[in-house]
């Protein structure tokens, strides 16, 4: 590709923008300032897209898959089509090939779960009465197991503190405990969290341990018959009304076909307040417990409660699609650098007042026209990479990371021929920044093309700023890593060119608080794009590097996951 210098790079998009440019729109979120010197406004359809990674072609198509009409991207949706179809006429217009032996789609079987008594309430007796703790209020709930009527009917309720079993941390709420048939009640994220303590698990950095959906799976291979996470939003990372919105109207999961793991009868959260109400009814104090169970040879306590709920939800077998671009190796076509981003977002919500519509324009619009830039770029690059590259906008992130977990299960390059993953979800759009963040920080060789691209354009690289949230366990690349497939998640950093850290953290924390999972994610027009721009140029020289070589990048001796490498790589 003809790579152009920063300056000249932002000067081609503004001018593209500037000559379409629109009067401002009014956003759910306070645009920051905005100055005709550094900000392209979003150009009006057609577009005619250059060969080159621009503001102007990136704002279109974040413009167009954020917009109403998209319907917020749910999958079986008529978003999930129109979404579909727009990456594809992109793939076809750029000249990729169809990235699944011929065809563009990758059809991925989910099966949907969607509560029908929305009225529920989950019933505790316990200290001689019983406490209600209604739906979306006190707690959200469902069932995984795919099964239209699901009762819980007096069962014991059990606090298991963090509800992790993990040897090589020699440590096991569960040792000793007998919970087959029973309500356990667990906390969010790891131990050794809420102290800071090192010395337990990794501190104030989430471990796969600490997330929800192992909690969930842990209680389910322990045979409980329900689980319960406590919320509190600094240690989840997201407020209460992510979690409500997450779990509103149909939940998608692939078969028990296709992932034929233990699942619950019923999953759900409850709010903090709402475990403070159950223990309190139980004649235990929840604060006091959560303290103990940050301790080492912490034991389960029973509340001598017992749960009762029941649930009534419709079961639907359905599909949805993986879209697949390939651009074949010119030498090792064999071998692929794949780069993921997920298109789903959340849909519609009827039921609210005023804005339904979840338009994800930075979760993840902004990692399909990340995804559809690089794309251009190799297409129009010469000479050709030696190694194929696969672009795969993948489905079903906000479900589990499904659609990645479905392709990883069902490769189009075996994995041991998959050079690495590079990923990129939810890019930030806070103007240029000094650096770049690398989730899941000290993993892989791949840190070091990162590191190179990045010495190139003056700028660092740095660990996530907020590793207790486990960001490495939230997105598409986790699938790969877990079959040992190197996988890189890095994007704009924090150190802003103007306001430094205090700025860039302010401007993510913002995010997080008002638009992460919200409606009032919206497109921006007076969006300041310079620094996403440079972000996405740095991931495709990354990708570029990968792709012109013979060697595979390895993951560092101390990762989790270099063990699954070894063994795929032996077995060539």
């Amino acid at each position: 590709m003809r790579r152009l210098a920063l300056v000249s790079l932002v000067a081609l998009g503004l001018a593209a923008c500037q000559q379409q440019a629109a009067p401002p729109a009014q956003t759910s979120a306070p645009a920051p300032a905005a100055t005709a010197a550094s900000v392209p406004h979003a150009p009006e359809q057609p577009h005619a897209f250059s060969a080159d990674i621009t503001a102007g072609d990136f704002a279109a198509h974040l413009k167009r898959l954020s917009s109403d009409e998209f319907e917020g991207r749910k999958p079986g949706t008529i978003g999930e089509r129109l979404t579909s179809d727009y990456i594809v006429e992109q793939f076809k217009r750029m000249g990729l090939e169809p990235g699944n032996h011929g065809d563009w789609f990758q059809s991925v079987p989910v099966v949907s779960t969607e509560l029908q008594n929305t009225d529920v309430a989950l019933d505790v007796a316990a200290g001689g009465g019983s406490e209600k703790f209604a739906y979306k209020t006190d707690m959200v709930v469902g069932t995984l197991q795919a099964d239209p009527d699901v009762k819980l009917d007096g069962s014991d309720v059990v606090f298991v503190g963090y509800g992790v079993d993990a040897p090589e941390y020699q440590w096991n709420d569960y040792a000793g405990l007998d919970v087959k048939g029973k309500t356990v009640v667990v906390l969010v994220n790891d131990p050794g969290w809420d102290r800071n303590d090192a010395a337990l698990f990794k501190g104030r950095a989430m471990t796969y341990y600490g997330r929800w959906t192992y909690k969930f799976e842990e209680a389910a291979r322990k045979g409980a018959a329900a689980c319960f996470i406590v919320h509190e939003t600094e240690p989840a990372a997201y407020p209460w009304s992510v979690v409500e919105h997450s779990w509103t109207g149909p939940q998608l999961d692939l078969p028990s076909s296709e992932d034929p793991a233990p699942r619950l009868p019923v999953a759900g959260w409850l709010t903090h307040e709402a475990a403070q109400r159950l223990f309190a009814k139980a004649g235990l104090d929840f604060d006091k417990l959560k303290v103990a169970a940050d301790q080492r040879g912490f034991k389960p306590v029973a509340l001598n409660a017992k749960a009762s709920i029941e649930l009534r939800s419709k079961i639907e077998h359905t599909r949805s699609v993986n879209v697949l671009g390939l651009l074949k190796g010119s030498e090792r076509p064999d071998e692929a650098v794949i780069y993921t981003a997920h298109w789903d977002h959340l849909g519609q919500d009827p039921g609210l007042k005023g804005d339904q519509i979840f338009n994800g324009a930075i979760d993840n619009g902004t990692g399909v026209s990340a995804l559809l830039e690089i794309a251009e770029a190799f297409a129009h690059q010469q000479p050709k990479p030696k190694r194929s590259v696969l672009f795969a906008a993948v489905t079903l992130e906000e479900s589990g990371l499904l659609g990645s977990k479905y392709y990883v299960a069902h490769p189009v390059f075996p994995l041991d021929k998959t050079v690495a993953d590079i990923n990129m979800d939810a890019l930030p759009i806070i103007g240029p920044e000094k650096d770049m963040e690398v989730v899941g920080y000290g993993q892989s060789e791949l840190e070091d093309y990162l590191k190179a691209a990045l010495a190139a354009e003056g700028r660092t690289m740095t660990p996530e700023s907020t590793p207790e949230k486990g960001h490495y366990f939230r997105s598409d690349h986790f699938n790969f890593a877990k079959a040992g497939v190197p996988a890189l998640d890095a994007s704009g950093g924090s150190d802003l060119v103007d306001g430094g850290e205090a700025a860039g953290r302010a401007a993510k924390a913002d995010y997080v608080e008002h638009r992460y999972h919200a409606p009032a994610d919206e497109f921006n027009p007076n969006w300041d794009y310079r620094g996403v721009i440079e972000d996405v140029q740095t991931l495709y020289a990354v990708g570029e590097k990968l792709a012109g070589e013979s060697t595979f990048p390895q993951w560092r001796p101390d990762s989790e996951f270099r063990a699954a490498r070894e063994k795929s790589m032996q077995q060539k």
